[in-house]
């Protein structure tokens, strides 16, 4: 029961962000808000009217009609709809009414037209993947940007050494355009994906239960625009539905989808799978630059870091924390769409109501990601001399798997295996750097020279083959095509 003494104003009930800064002030937080769901939910209204007009199921100009009062932005309140939707259990109910109520003031006989044959479901599942298709946009836009931007760090930097590191600890040497050409990859196996998605999100129609059977109605045989009466007419009625199904596809630019989809989620499945891999993608991005701009690593920086509210020294990776937030939040909302799938009948009791803010959740998280993964790529600093000091702390140690596979050539498996972990321990023993201490191993003497001990010791010479894999991953063009 809702408090008396609750403060129901448009002021203390609008979530503005607050606890949500990846997102806040983001073109993608406006295009999911409660004013673009309504805008949507009457853009699908309007554009049913419009496919029933256009198989001559509503007068001319019934369309206009609709869309004159659904433009009308003081008409439908996103607050008021919200409150009398309890009663419902679905804000197109008080929608429905609001916009046949303004419809009827302009036009009694369009407002007659207005929802005819529709059920709640077919409304607010149609304006979901409408607001979901404009979200998907913007986010593809943005990952465009970030792709772009790692495609040039990463040709930049193509033979820029580092510190390749596995469970935490130096490995081998890699470069840094190679980490940037992975970024990259990952962030075009996600833009794949989006569009992919995208391009598939359908609208719904299919009336009380899902057999377009009151939409069929409309077009009884003997009307005009059935052909006649007969078997053939019979025939064209029976198929009325599917038709208007395509109009309502052409008008909303969505896709046609075979069957209603009331109880087969897998439109909204797929949006959330493809959103959690997504959010994990630039959460890897996100999380390798948390951990290079360590204090004691600092081998990149954002270009503007955060402040502190107690630390002035402090320029805190902030683009790179919010990524990762969002990647952890993601793959949660994403279940519970995942779990909607367990829908029974042929409307579900609560499976579908408990989407809606889940989804709208992760199209928001993930469109905030990809604006800041765009701004963080784009205005990324590396630091190569911080790599090149990073690549020495082991005097030499991170190219002890080169040294094993040459002398392994030169005096046997055993032996160079046991030379090289002898010289490490002295090394580190007695602060050596690496090729000093081989070189005073006997067992190596007239098998390699210091100066070559000294080159094999070098981690700038051992990228493997960094290089042309960065040169590969690059020919991947943005749109996903290419080599690869």
């Amino acid at each position: 029961m809702t408090s008396p003494d609750a403060d129901t104003s448009d002021r203390a009930a609008a979530d503005v962000g607050l606890l949500a800064p990846v997102r806040a002030g983001t073109a993608v937080e406006a295009a999911t808000g409660d004013a673009a769901y309504v805008r949507a939910l009457l853009d699908a209204e309007t554009a049913l009217v419009r496919a029933q007009e256009s198989l001559g199921h509503a007068p001319p100009g019934t369309a206009d009609a609709v869309a004159s009062a659904a433009a009308d932005p003081d008409r439908f309140d996103a607050r008021a709809l919200a409150v009398r939707a309890r009663s419902g259990g679905n804000p197109v109910i008080p929608l429905a009414a609001d916009l046949t109520a303004a419809v009827a003031e302009r036009s009694p006989a369009a407002a007659a037209h207005v929802h005819r044959g529709a059920t709640s479901q077919d409304i607010l599942d149609t304006a979901a993947m409408l607001v979901a298709s404009r979200t998907l946009r913007l986010i593809l836009a943005d990952l465009d940007r970030t792709a772009g931007a790692l495609a040039r760090t990463a040709a930049e930097h193509r033979d820029t050494p580092m510190a390749g590191r596995t469970l935490t600890q130096h490995a081998v040497p890699t470069t840094f355009g190679l980490k940037a050409a992975g970024w990259r990859s990952l962030v075009l196996d996600a833009r794949e994906r989006v569009a992919a998605v995208r391009g598939a999100l359908p609208v719904q129609l299919g009336g009380a239960a899902g057999t377009l059977a009151a939409f069929a109605a409309f077009a009884e045989p003997g009307s005009p625009d059935t052909g006649g009466a007969g078997a053939a007419g019979d025939d064209a009625a029976a198929d009325a539905g599917a038709m208007l199904v395509g109009a309502y596809a052409t008008a909303t630019g969505l896709a046609a989808p075979a069957l209603p989809w009331h109880t087969l989620r897998t439109p909204v499945a797929d949006l959330g799978g493809a959103l959690a891999f997504t959010a994990g993608a630039l959460g890897k991005l996100a999380a390798d630059v948390l951990v290079l701009s360590r204090t004691e690593i600092g081998e990149v920086s954002e270009s503007t870091g955060g402040t502190s509210s107690a630390m002035p020294h402090k320029a805190n990776p902030a683009r790179a924390v919010l990524i990762a937030a969002a990647a952890r939040q993601v793959p949660a909302l994403a279940g519970i769409l995942y779990g909607a799938l367990v829908a029974e009948d042929e409307r579900p009791p609560g499976a579908w109501h408990a989407e809606w803010q889940p989804l709208r959740e992760a199209l928001r998280t993930v469109g905030g990601a990809a604006d800041a993964a765009a701004a963080l790529a784009e205005g990324l600093r590396v630091h190569p001399g911080r790599m090149r000091e990073n690549l020495g702390i082991t005097g030499g140690l991170i190219v002890s798997e080169r040294l094993g596979a040459v002398l392994s050539a030169r005096i046997g498996r055993a032996a160079a295996r046991a030379a090289v972990t002898g010289a490490a321990a002295r090394a580190a023993r007695e602060g050596l750097r690496l090729h000093d201490a081989l070189a005073q191993d006997p067992a190596l003497a007239g098998a390699v020279t210091r100066d070559e001990l000294k080159t094999l010791t070098d981690p700038s010479s051992y990228p493997g083959s960094a290089g042309p894999l960065v040169d590969r991953a690059l020919r991947r063009r943005t749109d996903g095509t290419g080599a690869d």
